[in-house]
């Protein structure tokens, strides 16, 4: 792996490069974009390049902090064990690479307790934050480190990096995966890779399909699916804005080869033929609402149901 093997991100990663090869490099990073989107690769990269070397394993001098499993947020304890391995001295070489991912859940104790080391590393220590939500870090903490901004990929790209790690794939799967993953490689990966997100694909389609036909009470069987897959409730919003896209083209155009699922292309007819326009547009803005109220942790469960029933009354 090197920083040219990694798909996208291409202004980040001049910038990143330039930097270790003229001794630039400062002493704290924060590299911030989306779940799947790249972030612990380019870490890795970043602390291979410090170190000298010259393939992707396992180095001493490249240590890892991740949220203890079950835990919500990192805290005073956590971030003590932190502090004390920055202050060790590098086995091998000179210098050492901290990688904090999920930076963004310390508590705001933690990330005050944390500011010193940041500010003042040992030399030759340097440490990189990742984190996915960049407003839950302290202003005092973003002052004191070099930030950088991870962006979805282009389509382009996302054919680039599936076409590379994916020989097999055909060109309409490939489609379909570059549309569900919404430009983010770690979710087209988890997309082949875990069966779950297919039942999620053809059970969102189900209940769009039954939504016109079906009275509530059947709709709201499918309380026990989000239930299941609260935890992977963005592929769900996605799945379903994915569809009504294609709908609203098909029934605009009438053109197959503009649809993204073209593996559920009967599917998308049914829900062009049944909805209207409108009705089509008002089920994207009750998405678009049942995501900013997730996104705010609302009760997942009181969120979906209300989705249902407001997909109903459309």
């Amino acid at each position: 792996m090197s920083f040219y093997n990694i798909i996208g991100h291409e202004r980040v990663k001049t910038q990143i490069f330039n930097s270790i090869i003229n001794g630039r490099f400062s002493h704290a990073h924060i590299i911030t974009g989306e779940d799947g989107i790249g972030k612990s690769l380019i870490a890795r990269e970043i602390a291979i390049k410090l170190l000298g070397k010259d393939r992707e394993k396992q180095y001493v001098d490249i240590v890892e902090f991740r949220l203890i499993k079950d835990k919500k947020s990192i805290g005073i304890d956590e971030i003590k064990n932190i502090i004390q391995e920055t202050n060790k001295k590098p086995y091998e070489g000179d210098k050492k690479i901290i990688i904090l991912y999920d930076s963004d859940k310390l508590t705001e104790p933690a990330q005050n307790a944390f500011l010193k080391t940041i500010e003042e590393p040992p030399k030759g220590i340097f440490i990189i934050l990742l984190c996915e939500k960049i407003e839950n870090i302290l202003d005092t903490i973003k002052s004191r480190c070099q930030i950088y901004k991870l962006n979805r990929l282009s389509k382009e790209d996302m054919i680039t990096f599936l076409n590379n790690n994916f020989k097999d794939l055909s060109e309409g799967y490939i489609k379909v995966i570059s549309a569900f993953s919404d430009g983010i490689p770690g979710r087209a990966e988890k997309f082949i890779k875990d069966d779950s997100l297919r039942e999620i694909r053809d059970t969102v389609i189900n209940i769009l399909r039954k939504n016109y036909n079906q009275n509530l009470d059947d709709i709201l069987i499918y309380s026990e699916f989000f239930l299941k897959y609260k935890n992977e409730w963005q592929e769900i919003l996605t799945c379903f804005l994915s569809y009504i896209r294609d709908a609203l083209i098909y029934k605009e155009t009438g053109n197959r080869k503009l649809i993204i699922n073209i593996d559920k292309i009967n599917e998308i007819k049914d829900i062009a033929e049944m909805f209207s326009f409108n009705k089509l547009n008002g089920i994207i803005n009750i998405i678009k609402d049942t995501r900013n109220k997730l996104e705010r942790n609302v009760n997942s469960s009181l969120v979906f149901d209300s989705m249902l029933v407001k997909m109903q009354e459309v």
